[in-house]
């Protein structure tokens, strides 16, 4: 029988495409080549479904949020703000999981950057 093995892609609208891949390669340095295509460290990745009225993701005309496994929140964080991105100014932390914090694209969509508890991934 067939199954799901993992995430395959995320795909984005965008009114720029080339400047939206280029702020994702060079702002939160994804290492992605010309066709999209970016090797990850492998780790954990979470699923979850939301109730359709949630303001986690942010504004409402957002249906999905994507969420980047990191280390050193606090260090991204700071160079990330240095780079003129919307970094949001809230950091949560979950002790079984880790600590959250949160950017905007150039196109405005709320990212979640996340860095698990030690041992988490």
């Amino acid at each position: 029988m067939g199954h799901v093995l993992g995430i395959g892609g995320c795909f984005l609208r965008a009114s720029d495409p080339q400047a939206l891949t280029t702020w994702y390669r060079e702002v939160l340095g994804l290492d992605i080549d010309e066709n999209g295509l970016w090797h990850q460290q492998a780790g954990p990745t979470v699923f979850a479904d939301f109730p359709q009225d949630t303001d986690y993701f942010g504004d409402s005309g957002q249906t999905a949020m994507l969420n980047l496994r990191v280390h050193d929140l606090d260090a991204l964080r700071a160079r990330l703000r240095r780079t003129g991105a919307m970094v949001e100014d809230e950091v949560q932390e979950m002790e079984s999981m880790g600590r959250f914090g949160w950017v905007r694209d150039l196109e405005g969509n709320r990212i979640e950057l996340w860095e698990p508890a030690p041992g988490g991934s």
